[in-house]
């Protein structure tokens, strides 16, 4: 019995204490369940990270959608936080009814917590976003209205916030490309557009980096990853540069789809996390992740081929 319960210690300490992240591999959670947060987004409130996606695992409620939350230090080690959203079908959508790739942003200025989220019926035609909000990070949302995006066809989303705390949308308005979209004041509504990239892309994603805009995004071919392709530009308004691959095209994208730019700021260096999803639409609570820290600079972009990595928080620097 002793001996079980020293081993039981070491399983336990390897599984939660984990110090590297492990791109296409199962990734435990406090709990030692694989991490539920597929199309998600991260916010940083004071020294803690927020892990939202869509909570897609087993035994869950089909009439019911989910929002999972998950808390870090250290972007590896990560707390179930429970799901901040539990939303049942509003206005009618259907059956099979859609919520897809939901973000978080926190207004200082109301102190609320808003989610946007990817919100249609069965055969992609309502095609809005939806918006829930919440006192605090880890829930409850409570969902409050749905809309198109200044009047646009909205699909898959993505987040972006500069590094002077503005808040902007991208959203993908087949068939005209996708748009970058600045929020309103209280993040509560979208209120001017800023580009429309007139390339037929989702999974959209942006960062800021050394004063360059880069912009990644998928082509459109549903549950089967494609090679992603990146462009840049000096102003959100654009003119946006050429589209090019973030990966050698063969490998599209290593099996994964964008979903997130993450950039970590540190005292020796800044890393810019490549946060991508690997579906697996016939096993979806098994969907895997792809995070790679990317080599960035200059006005290009590439994804290293996936291997273990650990990143530094405090000097920003990474290992493999």
């Amino acid at each position: 019995m002793k001996y079980f319960l020293i081993l039981l210690t070491l399983i336990t300490s390897c599984a939660y204490g984990q110090d590297t992240i492990r791109p296409a591999e199962p990734w435990p959670d406090n709990q030692g369940n694989h991490i539920q947060a597929h199309g998600g987004g991260i916010i940083k409130i004071g020294k803690t990270y927020y892990w939202y996606g869509e909570e897609r695992r087993q035994g869950l409620d089909t009439t019911l959608r989910y929002v999972s939350c998950y808390a870090s230090k250290d972007l590896v080690n990560w707390n179930f936080k429970g799901d901040v959203l539990k939303m049942s079908d509003p206005d009618s959508l259907g059956p099979r009814w859609v919520l897809e790739r939901p973000k978080v942003y926190y207004n200082s200025g109301t102190k609320k917590y808003v989610m946007y989220m990817h919100i249609d019926n069965r055969s992609y035609k309502v095609a809005q976003v939806a918006v829930a909000v919440s006192d605090r990070p880890d829930g409850p949302f409570h969902y409050v209205k749905r809309f198109r995006p200044l009047g646009h066809e909205s699909r898959d989303i993505g987040q972006f916030i500069d590094d002077d705390g503005t808040a902007y949308l991208v959203f993908e308005d087949r068939p005209f490309g996708f748009r970058i979209a600045k929020l309103s004041g209280d993040f509560m509504d979208v209120e001017k557009q800023m580009s429309l990239i007139p390339a037929h892309m989702e999974g959209g994603a942006i960062v800021h980096y050394n004063g360059l805009y880069y912009s990644i995004g998928s082509a459109l071919t549903g549950w089967n990853p494609n090679p992603n392709k990146y462009a840049t530009a000096l102003s959100l308004e654009g003119p946006w540069s050429e589209f090019k691959d973030i990966a050698p095209p063969e490998t599209k994208t290593y099996g994964s789809q964008s979903t997130m730019l993450l950039k970590v700021v540190g005292k020796k260096r800044t890393t810019v996390i490549f946060m991508g999803d690997i579906w697996k639409p016939r096993t979806q609570w098994d969907s895997r992740y792809l995070w790679m820290p990317l080599e960035i600079g200059d006005g290009k972009l590439w994804l290293p081929q996936p291997k273990p990595w650990t990143l530094n928080l405090k000097t920003g620097e990474v290992a493999m």
